[in-house]
């Protein structure tokens, strides 16, 4: 059984506490009991992201994404969607420049389905992985990518302000979603290589919050992923460091059909996990988060010189974060 030590209740955090856990083969793991509802949330971590592609293989990290709802060993075709809705449960993922995450919300008599589904697809993907599979989500990113990206208004500023903002060649110059040309060039044994290096239990994070029995939920996790063997694969992401400061203001203008005119505008901010990153976050909250900013009341109700205004940001721990403005 893996060792762990207990997290106390942090101030504010509701009374809340965690355990944190690493199996032998490098998992971590991380408990919170919480028994409000009768409800248990799953949520598996691996530390690949766009940032970590290399150039002509951009997308790669979301594609997999998807690829891991294409079935694994035991578990075919549609299978982990099936099985999860069927037991009443909820499921997704989701890929960023740092991260991909995948997903389960179910009812707490039902957590073991999502950790042997986890377990499998994280064991045993490659035995299912083929040239049908690979090519069916090829084609679903790339028809995302022009229903999120080409084909809507706006739809390429982000990609334009991330290329501005970090420089050619920098690990975050292109975002997750990928180039068409390069999902194209992307091969089944680029795929499998690619599960082979990131998509190990020492490269992972499983957390479980909610209505759970910690120590069966511990038994069941070293059950079904204490077998799975690591991989010291893993090259370091590439440095990421930039001055805070561009130097001068970079600016393009695109001429394109769209409902209005917009201006779009980004702002290097510090990294994630300092306070100053916190601060910022919080005054971009006050100043353009939804229709009770003070940017919005401003540009859209008072002047109505806008038919919309806000502010984001997109958190960055290995390179200056990213504040946006619409």
């Amino acid at each position: 059984m893996p060792m762990g030590h207990t997290a106390t209740a942090q101030a504010g955090s509701g009374g809340l506490t965690a355990t944190e856990h690493r199996l032998a083969n490098g998992l971590r793991v991380v408990l919170s009991e919480d028994h409000l509802t009768p409800v248990a949330a799953v949520c598996l971590w691996y530390d690949v992201g766009s940032r970590h592609e290399v150039k002509g293989r951009t997308g790669l990290a979301h594609l997999f994404e998807h690829l891991m709802f294409q079935g694994s060993a035991q578990v075919k075709g549609n299978g982990h969607f099936e099985l999860v809705q069927g037991a009443g449960g909820s499921l997704n993922g989701t890929t960023s420049f740092e991260r991909t995450n995948y997903f389960e919300t179910m009812p707490a008599h039902q957590l073991e389905l999502a950790l042997w589904l986890e377990a499998d697809r994280m064991g045993s993907l490659l035995a299912a992985l083929d040239d049908e599979s690979m090519e069916n989500q090829r084609d679903v990113v790339k028809n995302e990518r022009r229903q999120r990206y080409d084909n809507v208004p706006y739809g390429t500023a982000f990609e334009k302000l991330t290329a501005l903002a970090y420089p050619e060649g920098h690990p975050y110059h292109h975002t997750p979603i990928g180039s068409m040309a390069d999902l194209d060039a992307a091969t089944l044994e680029d795929a499998r290589a690619f599960f082979r290096t990131y998509y190990a239990p020492n490269n992972a994070v499983l957390s479980v919050v909610g209505d759970i029995d910690p120590e069966q939920t511990l038994a069941w996790i070293d059950k079904y992923f204490g077998s799975i063997p690591g991989h010291d694969g893993k090259q370091a992401p590439r440095d990421g460091s930039l001055p805070e400061i561009i130097g001068e203001q970079l600016r393009e203008v695109v001429e394109e059909e769209v409902p209005a005119r917009a201006l779009m505008a980004a702002y290097r901010l510090p990294h994630d996990g300092t306070r100053a990153c916190d601060a910022a976050d919080l005054a971009l909250t006050v100043l353009g988060g939804g229709e009770s900013s003070r940017l919005y009341n401003r540009l859209v109700r008072r002047d109505r010189t806008a038919v919309a205004a806000g502010f984001g940001l997109l958190r960055l721990a290995g390179a200056p974060s990213l504040a946006g403005w619409t």
